[in-house]
């Protein structure tokens, strides 16, 4: 049986066998998460809701049905601080970990499955950069649970509260996990700006793409001489940074004179920046969402939509996906034929992949937000619907508050798109189609009208 199963896994595409690693994974880890000894006292929860929470994690998303500290015990803390790391990481990462630890070598088919998991192009060099990888995501989880530690002792003198809560918070930030054991998430942190910072830095440094920190590292090392980031780096930490101040800029006007009214300037432009930050994909907040004005739950629903950089822990389309978008735009608004940015031209196959992507995207989750409705019966406004979906399919784990109330049927539809988001949508539609056959002939060109 298991033979079997293993030779038709090796025939599939490395996105196919990407997609089937996934749902091994998720069925592994709401079986775990089922088990009696991970719960608090006598409670229980459906397998619906199991299943979701699993994918939560395993998505690093942090939606979640049920209140996760009053759920469950320290033993399902660390369950579900190791499945977002699983999640955050990639499956294929820390598979490759396990290889590389038992001396096992790496072959072909599990490096191309390994480029395919982390968004890359070439086959050269996976497993170094997955050991980098590793590597770095563990010193900065563990420099934030050492900081998180010591000011939760400050703050209660329990040093198993301090620890335990720590190392969640560390783990759920780095990961961009959103899931968190305080009851609601960091809304008693609203002032706290000495925690605030910190967990910022660590939802960017898991957002903005893991290739970007290893460029970043290689950088110093080599004190900046004869390096050059690459476009990837380059294009995604600006696309990044532009949507990180608009995004904040966007939600201190708005919401000066709504959620933050009474606020002071500074008071408010902090919990801006921790808004626009978390919606990259990460879940956390000092703010509740649901009480924000309709136009700035569009905004960050767009945000979400997007979501994070390629190779890292967040979810949507991708910054890089939405920056060739708005260049191929500027490019054609004045009449060139080719995309043009930092001194480099993008291929025609990456605009395509592009506004693939795009499109496919915006109707999934137009029919995402259209089934919810129609399930739920009009029961929730539309907008909070729209946020709830995007939220999901940006894997950021933000929430208007009607998570829990849903059906079973909205919640598996939300647990698909978390689970799209974590793939990525180009391995998600290459799953799909199979294995991609180049054509040997053409047919005759012929104009058509366009706008």
């Amino acid at each position: 049986m298991f033979k079997w199963l293993e030779r038709r896994i090796e025939k599939m595409t490395p996105q196919r066998g990407i997609l089937i690693y996934y749902l091994v994974a998720l069925f592994t880890a709401s079986a775990l998460l089922a088990l009696p000894l991970f719960y608090d006292g006598e409670k229980v929860i459906g397998a619906v809701d199991t299943i979701f929470v699993a994918a939560s994690a395993l998505s690093v998303t942090g939606l979640t049905p049920v209140n996760i500290a009053e759920t469950f015990n320290v033993g399902g803390y660390i369950v579900l601080m190791f499945i977002m790391n699983l999640g955050g990481l990639g499956i294929m990462a820390m598979g490759t970990l396990i290889w590389v630890l038992l001396g096992k070598r790496i072959g072909l088919r599990e490096r191309m499955q390994i480029m395919a998991d982390n968004s890359q192009h070439k086959i050269s060099g996976s497993v170094k950069m997955v050991i980098g990888i590793f590597k770095l995501i563990f010193i900065i989880e563990l420099i934030g649970a050492g900081l998180y530690t010591l000011f939760f002792m400050y703050q209660t003198g329990d040093w198993g509260y301090s620890i335990i809560n720590g190392a969640f918070l560390s783990v759920s930030a780095t990961t961009n996990g959103g899931l968190d054991i305080f009851g609601n998430s960091m809304l008693d942190y609203t002032e706290t700006y000495i925690l605030q910072v910190p967990v910022m830095v660590q939802i960017i440094l898991g957002a903005i793409g893991y290739p970007v920190l290893l460029e970043v590292k290689h950088y110093f090392q080599k004190n900046g001489k004869r390096f050059r980031f690459s476009l990837y780096t380059k294009v995604t930490t600006a696309t990044y940074g532009l949507l990180f101040l608009g995004g904040a800029f966007f939600v201190f006007v708005m919401e000066s004179r709504h959620y933050f009214k009474g606020d002071s300037w500074f008071m408010t432009m902090m919990n801006s920046v921790f808004a626009s930050v978390t919606s990259r994909s990460g879940g956390l907040t000092t703010v509740d969402p649901g009480h924000f004005h309709d136009g700035t739950q569009v905004i960050m629903s767009a945000l979400m939509f997007i979501g994070a950089s390629p190779s890292s822990a967040g979810g949507g389309i991708r910054t890089t996906t939405f920056a060739v978008l708005l260049l191929f735009l500027i490019a054609f608004s004045r009449g060139r034929q080719v995309i043009r940015v930092f001194n480099r031209e993008i291929t025609r196959e990456d605009l395509y992949r592009a506004y693939a992507v795009i499109s496919f995207a915006v109707l999934l989750v137009f029919v995402g937000v259209i089934s919810i409705v129609l399930f739920e019966n009009s029961r929730f406004d539309l907008i909070d619907v729209v946020f709830e979906v995007t939220s999901a399919f940006g894997t950021s784990g933000l929430s208007t508050g009607i998570t829990d109330e849903l059906s079973a049927p909205s919640k598996v539809i939300l647990m698909m798109f978390m689970f799209i988001g974590r793939i990525g949508f180009i391995s998600f539609l290459f799953s799909i189609g199979g294995r991609q056959h180049q054509l040997n002939h053409n047919y005759p060109k012929e104009r058509i009208l366009i706008g």
